[in-house]
């Protein structure tokens, strides 16, 4: 593959939210790396695929993002092999619910290693790339369950909000030297496969804009990335019109 001028990780490149933005930033001239756990693999290279035949530039990559070697592998193989990483996408959802008797060790510790440690993971590989190039913008989504524990949340709330305060700290910390460290709530539901099969009425929601087009939720990652450090957005706070807050 021809080296690019610059690439656009995502991890949890899912067939929605994931995969809108791994198109949004292939489309602006970077080579979207696209992450997924390895049982996804025929999916993700699909994703590439239909990049690639828009004429742009995309790449799958399947990998355990809990995995610290797996990470580490990873993000050098990206740097030495494809192209600098100028954005990172954090897009783990590991959205569950379970009521807090119901909820195992196993759940919890799982739900924070998808939603919160593999952020971790992958702000720090980055961070090491983007300081030694004095730029670069990475990227976390959140949720409600960032800012609000919900009834039956409490594995996913703690692991949303751990990665918030990861975030702030990292912007912190990595904004002073030219790295813009974001945090977005995504609010209300989004336009997806689970949402489609599981809530009656969606077709109405679309219709009426009252539900997240992953598409939309995309160009706004990509007006992130597009800021000046004079006017640098940190939380981004992004819902349908209809959704009480």
């Amino acid at each position: 593959m021809k080296k690019a001028e610059g690439a656009c990780l995502v991890i949890g490149a899912g067939d929605d939210t994931g995969a809108a933005v791994g198109r949004a930033f292939a489309r602006e001239g970077l080579i979207s790396c696209l992450v997924r756990r390895p049982r996804h693999a025929a999916a993700l290279e699909a994703l590439a695929e239909s990049i690639r035949d828009e004429g742009h530039q995309a790449v799958a990559l399947p990998a355990d993002a809990r995995n610290e070697d797996d990470m580490i592998a990873l993000i050098e193989g990206v740097e030495a092999e494809v192209a600098p990483v100028e954005v990172a996408v954090f897009n783990i959802g590991a959205n569950v619910r379970f009521p807090i008797t119901e909820t195992t060790v196993r759940v919890y510790r799982k739900v924070w290693e998808m939603a919160c440690l593999s952020g971790f993971l992958m702000g720090r590989e980055v961070a090491r790339h983007m300081l030694d190039r004095g730029r670069g913008t990475i990227i976390f989504t959140g949720a409600t369950a960032s800012v609000r524990g919900g009834d039956g949340f409490a594995a996913f709330a703690g692991a949303k909000h751990a990665l918030r305060a990861l975030a702030q700290s990292m912007a912190r910390e990595l904004g002073p030297k030219n790295i813009h460290v974001t945090h977005t709530i995504l609010d209300g539901m989004i336009d997806s496969g689970f949402i489609r099969e599981t809530v009656p009425g969606v077709d109405g929601l679309r219709d009426e804009g009252a539900i997240m087009d992953p598409e939309h939720i995309a160009r706004s990652y990509v007006m992130l990335h597009r800021q000046r450090r004079t006017a640098w957005t940190h939380e981004l706070d992004l819902r349908p019109w209809k959704e009480t807050w």
